[in-house]
């Protein structure tokens, strides 16, 4: 039996789907899918649409993710070091071929613990890519080596 999410609501589930989907994807305020959903003749406030990130927001993530699970080639991964309210921490980040973030996780440390629960957190999430590329920080690179002896990563290689 499938759980019907959008039952009740007073705009249809396309709607919905399409005002989270633009704000999650276009990276725009909820004022800008106001407007885009006004001009296309959809009346609908900034605060509901707010209101259904919050609701829907996670939900249609995971149901992305597991949709485009084995449609990436390609990884590129690396990490920055950032200031956050005066304490430097590390930014780890993956994209795939088309530019498109597949995760982001904060550290506080650079070393090979880090990278190894980020890269098994990325491969359990998406399955294996057929090419990692990464900077070949002895972090990263051990991280992967370690996770190649556990049967990770088998068919990747690592750039």
């Amino acid at each position: 039996m499938t759980t019907n999410h959008f039952k009740g609501k007073q705009f249809q589930q396309d709607v919905i789907i399409v005002a989270v989907g633009y704000y999650l994807r276009y990276n725009l305020s909820y004022r800008e899918v106001q407007e885009i959903l006004y001009d296309r003749g959809i009346n609908v406030s900034h605060t509901t649409i707010y209101r259904w990130v919050q609701e829907y927001g996670k939900l249609l993530y995971q149901i992305w993710k597991k949709k485009n699970k084995k449609s990436f080639y390609s990884w590129k991964m690396d990490e920055t070091y950032i200031k956050i309210k005066g304490k430097w921490h590390y930014l780890y980040r993956a994209i795939d071929a088309d530019g498109l973030t597949l995760d982001i996780w904060l550290r506080k440390k650079r070393d090979t613990q880090a990278a190894y629960a980020f890269l098994k957190r990325l491969v359990k999430q998406f399955d294996e890519p057929k090419v990692v590329v990464t900077d070949k920080a002895p972090s990263i690179t051990s991280a992967f080596k370690k996770l190649k002896e556990y049967g990770f990563y088998q068919g990747t290689e690592h750039r």
